[in-house]
């Protein structure tokens, strides 16, 4: 039986997001779900990422991220972000290089594409806190939560 943190934890929700990141002609997106703003002025975003992830990786060295919050009906675009071969998650997805070379997806409700301000690694995920440098809105269709999504990470027990 989990242990009565993570059904707590469980309870709460958070967006589902696509975190894209890139460092030259490496490119890399993963699903991630503990995001949040800091900030508004300036305006500043912290998302959590494991390190053993190859994202973390690319974050460190690059800087960047983007992240991408999706409509409820786009959930079966996260599979794609789960697999291990970083090319084959965008293979036949529409994006294009942002402003700092992020992969920008074509469809999702909204994007923040975002520079490292702050590391912080307080526990067993590092937090990126990034700075804001372009935003887009792009729909008003309600958004995914990890209470529409079976696949919620709580971390491991």
């Amino acid at each position: 039986m989990k242990s009565e943190w993570i059904q707590a934890l469980g309870c709460m929700t958070h967006g589902i997001y696509v975190l894209t990141t890139a460092r030259g002609n490496e490119i890399n997106g993963m699903i991630a779900s503990w995001v949040c703003q800091v900030s508004y002025g300036p305006p500043l975003v912290a998302v959590a990422v494991h390190p053993d992830r190859y994202s973390h990786a690319l974050i460190e060295k690059s800087g960047v991220f983007a992240l991408h919050a999706l409509e409820k009906g786009q959930a079966d675009l996260l599979g794609r972000f789960k697999g291990p071969d970083p090319a084959a998650k965008f293979d036949g997805l529409d994006w294009q290089p942002g402003r700092t070379g992020c992969p920008l997806l074509a469809t999702c409700a909204a994007l923040l594409e975002c520079r490292v301000r702050e590391v912080l690694a307080p526990g067993n995920h590092t937090i990126f806190i990034g700075e804001v440098v372009h935003a887009e809105r792009r729909s008003d269709g309600p958004l995914l939560c990890t209470a529409d999504y079976s696949g919620q990470y709580l971390g491991k027990t």
